[in-house]
């Protein structure tokens, strides 16, 4: 079962799946702080996910197209 992630919008709350729309980053490359990742769509709107340090891609855990569960592990990083 895909666990649903909520999204509260005004006063209404959503309950949404996330899928992963581009993977912008390829196992071995080197990353840089803020470089995106991978962007993961909900409501029709993009959500970047980016390195947080700098580091090398060990690996991808999700491939473009795929719905991202909460708490997914989606990249390693070395």
């Amino acid at each position: 079962m895909i666990k649903l992630y909520k999204i509260k919008i005004g006063e209404k709350v959503y309950e949404v799946e996330l899928e992963a729309v581009s993977v912008d980053v390829s196992s071995g490359q080197k990353v840089k702080a803020g470089e995106t990742l991978i962007v993961l769509e909900a409501m029709k709107m993009e959500n970047p996910i980016v390195a947080p340090v700098d580091g090398t891609v060990e690996k991808i855990h999700i491939s473009k197209g795929d719905t991202v569960e909460t708490g997914a592990l989606l990249i390693s990083l070395s």
